[in-house]
């Protein structure tokens, strides 16, 4: 076998193969969960992976107010943001959060760990959360995945 004819692939924006995926988020913890779907995301699953390429699946995750916390995270968690004036640092609980915008956390927690450019906020649009068991994603016909299968 000649070892000096192995050639690198790199997948581009037209060879990329993207597919639906669907995600039952109902008594997964939440950081595991987030960490699968960013990977799922990203497309570090595919051997024809490529690090400055969207080559990520689309990933549609229902039941979003499902989600689990360990230990006291729902109180103890806390989201901050800015409102961009003197003192306007806000905090909100994950119990709060849930309350309010129970996809959300499962969107900050996925956002977290991807990568914080330009090819991360791609790949941020390819995520679609959703509360409660239905979603507007029939037509693309997604393949419902097991987490607990996938490493």
């Amino acid at each position: 076998m000649d070892t000096l004819s192995y050639k690198t692939v790199s997948a581009n924006r037209k060879t990329v193969d993207k597919q639906w995926l669907l995600v039952d988020a109902e008594g997964q913890t939440l950081g595991r969960l987030a960490s699968k779907v960013a990977k799922l995301l990203r497309g570090k699953h595919k051997p024809n992976y490529t690090p400055h390429v969207d080559c990520g699946d689309n990933i549609v995750v229902i039941n979003a107010e499902k989600v689990t916390l360990s230990g006291n995270k729902w109180d103890d968690k806390t989201y901050s943001r800015y409102t961009g004036y003197p003192g306007g640092q806000r905090h909100t609980s994950a119990k709060e959060l849930l309350e309010k915008n129970p996809g959300r956390i499962v969107e900050k927690a996925v956002k977290g760990m991807l990568p914080k450019n330009r090819l991360g906020a791609d790949l941020f649009r390819n995520l679609k959360v959703y509360v409660g068991p239905n979603h507007d994603q029939e037509a693309q016909k997604p393949t419902a995945i097991n987490l607990n299968d996938f490493k």
